[in-house]
């Protein structure tokens, strides 16, 4: 990876994002000696404008930014650091140097889940059930998908929505398996909807079954 340091006097931007939630926490600055010392210690270090000095954030609060992976841009004068945050990360007490909360997306699982089943179908490994789904085969893992959705009607007829959530939690994971077997992800059907989401999306068939014409 080319660092262009010589760019802007010897320092380069570091955008820092959790690695996790993707949010960006801060914005600092490195020069050749903080990259190299963060690279060293997976924990990130910067240039201190004010002070005039390395620093590595946490080394006082403790609240340390641990390295994950870092990234130069195309222009190769300013960095992607993306990290896993120890507690919030700006010196003001708040997640972010914004003052907004670091918290996680929920629907960001989906894609961790189907990375996770992509493995198992990939792996194999003995004594997995989503491995016992796979070689058992598609006919089997759409029967389960079928039976977890019906008992997801079930509790939305008459049950609870802890009851639902769970059943319909059930029936999503086989559906990933049933995708995964078919060589799709969770992803291929959030784009589907959001084409659909479109006003003009299949409009010639809706209009043509509206005027009785639709063949």
């Amino acid at each position: 990876m080319i660092i262009d340091f010589e760019k802007s006097g010897g320092l380069v931007p570091a955008i820092i994002q959790d690695a996790v939630t993707k949010n960006v926490l801060m914005l600092g600055y490195m020069n050749q000696e903080a990259y190299e010392k963060t690279m060293a210690t997976k924990k990130v270090t910067f240039w201190s404008r004010s002070r005039n000095c390395l620093w590595t954030k946490g080394e006082t609060s403790g609240n340390f930014l641990n390295l994950v992976s870092i990234n130069v841009d195309c222009d190769n004068d300013t960095l992607l650091v993306k990290v896993i945050p120890d507690g919030p990360t700006c010196h003001t007490g708040t997640d972010t140097c914004w003052g907004e909360e670091n918290t996680s997306n929920p629907l960001l699982f989906l894609t961790e889940l189907q990375d996770f089943i992509n493995r198992r179908h990939e792996e194999m490994p003995e004594g997995s059930y989503t491995t016992k789904l796979f070689k058992d085969g598609i006919k089997r893992i759409s029967q389960k998908v079928g039976e977890e959705a019906l008992e997801a009607v079930i509790e939305a007829c008459t049950g609870t929505n802890e009851q639902l959530s769970y059943e319909v939690s059930d029936m999503l994971y086989h559906l990933i398996v049933l995708l995964t077997s078919k060589g799709m992800r969770i992803e291929d059907i959030a784009a589907e909807l959001q084409k659909r989401h479109d006003p003009n999306w299949d409009k010639k068939r809706r209009e043509a079954k509206a005027q009785g014409t639709m063949k």
